[in-house]
């Protein structure tokens, strides 16, 4: 089993080093990088092009690591007793009837082995990286509730995103082989972009990429425009049918692009660039 990309997503030699780095080790992927730079899609691509089921584990800022193996659902058991019905009194004396499975329940248990995604992991609790330890790495929890011990049949092939919003603990790094993906630079941004508009007239994307990168390089910005802001504005241009002369200055110099919303996402950073374009513009 071996990654070498696939027909919808640039992976770059280092990245396909690393996805079977981890394949090799059994150990997580942790992986940072800039938001849009394709962390999230990379977990995706694999599953598909290794025919693997994807289960993915949205982190949320309130997500606790229990809810990743099971919770049980008191609430709905205490609703059932009071029914007091012959049906709902059976169901209720089985306790398994309350547990809900959660993803890394989910993914032990598959018949076949799975992509697991742990996606935007900084976002929770500074605990929750230590929280899934034992369990990521002995492949293994217990139930307490139903006294069960839950032993992975397969041992996933997991994937966990962060966009560097928090530290994350020593312990927890130790147990990870780790990949930062860099932002493309313009040779593999044209790949990516071939990807998505392979009908794209080539001067049309160089001019785009120009204004793109004049926009990113920009001093000062508070978000820099990211991969799948790029996409989403090319987009914009070919469906709005925006001329080649409107991405193009006489002189060289930086112009505000038209739809400029798709790349620059905050007012500070709009006022700065058109102070830019206003001072080159005056400069003698």
């Amino acid at each position: 089993m071996k990654f070498t990309g696939s027909d919808s997503y640039v992976a770059t030699p280092d990245l396909m080093l690393a996805v079977n780095a981890v394949i090799t080790l059994k150990r997580p992927l942790l992986v940072k990088g800039e938001p849009g730079t394709g962390k999230t899609m990379l977990a995706e691509e694999v599953a598909r092009a290794l025919d693997m089921p994807l289960l993915q584990w949205h982190i949320k800022s309130t997500t606790k690591a229990q809810q990743g193996l099971y919770e049980y659902d008191a609430v709905s058991r205490l609703r059932d007793s009071q029914l007091a019905d012959a049906e709902s009194s059976g169901k209720v004396r089985d306790i398994r009837n309350y547990i809900v499975r959660g993803t890394l329940w989910q993914a032990f248990t598959s018949e076949r082995p799975v992509v697991l995604l742990i996606d935007e992991i900084d976002k929770a609790d500074i605990e929750f990286p230590n929280d899934l330890l034992r369990e990521l790495d002995r492949m293994e929890f217990y139930v307490y509730e139903t006294r069960e011990l839950v032993r992975a049949t397969h041992r996933p092939l997991v994937f966990i995103t962060s966009n560097n919003e928090k530290e994350l603990p020593d312990a927890f790094l130790r147990r990870c082989f780790f990949h930062y993906i860099k932002f493309p630079d313009a040779e593999t941004m044209k790949a990516i972009v071939d990807v998505h508009f392979p009908a794209l007239k080539k001067d049309l994307l160089a001019a785009a990429l120009k204004t793109f990168y004049d926009v990113r390089n920009l001093p000062g910005l508070k978000k820099k425009p990211s991969t799948s802001e790029l996409l989403d504005w090319l987009k914009l241009l070919v469906a709005e049918e925006i001329p080649l002369e409107a991405l193009q200055s006489k002189d060289d110099k930086i112009s505000v692009p038209p739809l400029v919303g798709a790349l620059l996402k905050n007012e500070q950073d709009v006022t700065l660039f058109e102070k830019l374009v206003f001072m080159q513009r005056h400069h003698r």
